[in-house]
């Protein structure tokens, strides 16, 4: 790119080359010839100009597998003091590593990794160095100036000082290289602004020297030093590389990020986790009790599927509170298996080193991350989606994970919080005041949300006790209900067969109902399908039958899973039929169980039954026979081996079918 004075000056300067003018004619245009043929001169002029191979300024630099890296040296020592935010790869291929703390980005020290991007690094220099110049500079870069794209040329020890700014033109592609034949530097607080489309990513830095920036710079490009250091003092910011052929590279308390576009790639993160039915649950837990104490407010439901849910005021609740376990938690525990599962299994991108030292402004972009060990997440945390919208943070803690008393996830660039899934294989404690985000799903481990936390997510353990005390959980974007209202479910039990019944009012996009039986309200199983209208604004009319000839219990429990075209789905509300009685069983005590407990009831007539300890899995933990007598009977349950949990007691006889359910503690 030329400018338009510059290009006026080649003009004349071309023509009186042509024409053979005399240099030192101060008025050239008084020759006749030139006044003649003005025209016919300038069109030559203009073509011989356009002839001239002039070098391209939106050409890239291509730094190959070196691009990958925000600190890489061929042969040197890298080191960091304090804690610096660094977004990229960091590494050297031939030195040592010393102090640096969490780095968003992988370490690498003297591996394929690092001798690959040696070689890339090698590449790029040879590329830069080869570049023409076109144009000079005094070895004096800034106070206030502002350049164009193009290769300059600055002789000898070269300062940056107040303000560069480059100009882009509006043109994103615009490609600006210093190359530098000396050690190049900067002033405190010295500044490099990209205007009109410039770009970090299209701005190149080769240095024939050591780079020592000041504190407090804000620098914008690759630097390429060639045999010597780059050190960035405390408070430097840089887009872009630090990249050493033969030197050292240390930093002290600095930001620096690898460079966004030029190719590079837009990060999106893994695929989200399916949360199913558990997605419109802002607490839960799927095995344990969930308790609050003081004013909390939620967004979502709230429950468990073993256990009780207490302390909860309806009035704070924008959701459901399911008190004890029904067909929803059920569902919600299932699903939440899966997406532990999902999680679990997930590759990490990048391994975060320091667990213990999580937060302290670290600025973690769309990823799988994993800690390997218990976890503090103590000052700032920023999740930056790089203008993502619908990037995915996935985070996988193998241990504890705690905060520090007003710790705070903050989202920066796009970034959603319905995005963002913390996996912790261990308990939560999130402290007084702290400010998280995303959905916290722990496995196996009690989850505990102290005074004045605010989650903007949720908090779901699939086997612990889950804690409040006068907190704000706002679950995420979500949980959406199907396009269809279910007016009436019913049942009953006629001639040893279930008639199940129900209507629905304005169906859109309806697919399908399954019908689900159940003989505990927890573990249920598809009997039958019944396909849906689909698509009707006024009532429609279902029905299903179902012979109970071999069912044994007591109580038969059903409900519907409403499912939409594209694979939503909910469920209804659960329909109890009690069957015909043939014993009528008096009481078990005491329940709850700690170590035994006597089973008390009448038969009819002598009988010969067996009955079965069956978890809440319903798996069959013991079968007993026992012969019992027409009156009063009792058998004495040892529940010592149990584990704490619900259990059931199934009684089958010749006249006998019932279910008992106790809790051991």
């Amino acid at each position: 790119m030329i400018s338009v004075t510059n290009f006026n000056k080649c003009v004349t300067i071309l023509i009186k080359k042509l024409c053979n003018f005399d240099n030192r004619e101060a008025n050239f245009t008084s020759y006749p010839i030139y006044m003649k043929n003005k025209s016919l001169l300038l069109s030559v002029a203009v073509y011989a100009l356009l002839s001239i191979p002039f070098k391209n300024f939106s050409q890239t630099i291509n730094y190959g597998s070196a691009a990958n890296f925000v600190i890489l040296t061929t042969v040197g020592a890298i080191g960091n003091t304090g804690t610096s935010q660094l977004t990229g790869n960091v590494g050297t291929n031939s030195g040592g590593t010393t102090n640096f703390g969490n780095v968003n980005g992988v370490m690498h020290s003297g591996n394929g990794a690092t001798g690959a991007a040696s070689n890339s690094l090698l590449s790029a220099y040879s590329q830069l160095n080869s570049a023409v110049p076109t144009a000079t500079h005094a070895p004096l870069l800034g106070n206030g100036e502002t350049l164009v794209p193009g290769v300059y040329s600055v002789s000898g020890v070269t300062v940056l000082s107040n303000v560069l700014t480059l100009d882009g033109q509006g043109n994103s592609n615009a490609v600006f290289i210093f190359k530098i034949s000396a050690a190049f530097s900067s002033s405190n607080a010295a500044e490099v602004k990209l205007i009109n489309g410039a770009l970090a990513c299209n701005v190149h830095w080769k240095v024939e020297g050591a780079v020592t920036l000041a504190s407090l710079t804000i620098m914008k490009g690759n630097i390429v030093a060639n045999n010597d250091l780059i050190s960035l003092a405390t408070g430097s910011k840089l887009e872009g590389r630090m990249l050493a052929i033969n030197g050292a590279i240390s930093v002290n308390e600095v930001t620096a990020k690898t460079p966004i576009g030029c190719g590079s790639p837009v990060l999106t993160g893994p695929a989200a986790p399916f949360l199913g039915s558990s997605v419109c649950y802002a607490l839960f837990s799927g095995n344990e009790n969930i308790s609050n104490s003081g004013s909390t407010t939620v967004k979502g439901d709230i429950g468990t599927n073993v256990g009780l849910t207490t302390g909860f005021n309806p009035l704070m609740v924008d959701g459901m509170i399911h008190p004890i376990p029904d067909g929803s938690t059920a569902a919600a525990a299932s699903a939440l298996l899966n997406a532990r599962t999902y999680m679990n299994s997930l590759t990490a991108d990048i391994e975060l080193l320091y667990p213990a030292q999580m937060g302290r402004k670290l600025v973690l972009t769309p990823h799988t991350y994993v800690l390997n060990g218990a976890t503090s997440l103590n000052d700032t945390l920023f999740l930056n989606a790089e203008g993502n919208a619908n990037a995915i943070f996935v985070i996988k803690i193998y241990g504890a994970f705690n905060t520090g008393d007003f710790a705070t996830v903050t989202l920066m660039n796009g970034t959603l919080a319905k995005n963002v899934y913390w996996i912790v294989n261990g308990a939560v404690t999130v402290a007084t005041g702290s400010n998280l985000k995303g959905s916290i799903v722990s496995n196996n481990g009690a989850i505990n949300l102290a005074t004045g936390v605010q989650l903007e997510g949720r908090a779901m353990t699939t086997n612990g006790a889950l804690t409040t005390s006068s907190v704000t959980v706002n679950m995420t974007d979500g949980c959406a209900a199907l396009p269809l209202t279910l007016t009436a479910f019913t049942g009953k039990i006629q001639n040893n067969t279930a008639l199940l019944a129900w209507k629905t009012s304005n169906e859109i996009n309806t697919s399908v109902f399954e019908i689900e039986q159940s003989i505990d309200a927890r573990s249920y199983t598809k009997i039958g399908t019944v396909n849906a209208a689909g698509n009707t604004s006024g009532v429609e009319n279902y029905e299903f039958n179902y012979n109970l000839q071999a069912v044994v219990s007591p109580v038969v429990y059903y409900r519907l899973k409403m499912i939409d075209v594209d694979g939503k789905f909910t469920y209804s509300n659960i329909v109890a039929l009690q069957m015909q009685k043939k014993s009528l069983v008096i009481s078990m005590y005491p329940n709850p169980v700690k170590s035994t407990s006597t089973l008390i009831f009448t038969t009819q007539q002598n009988e010969r039954i067996s009955y079965s300890i069956v978890d809440a899995m319903g798996k069959v933990l013991s079968t007993t026979q026992v012969d019992l007598v027409a009156g009063s009977n009792t058998i004495r349950i040892n529940a010592k081996a149990l584990a704490v949990g619900l259990y059931s007691i199934r009684i089958i006889g010749t006249e006998i079918k019932e279910t008992v359910q106790f809790v051991k503690q």
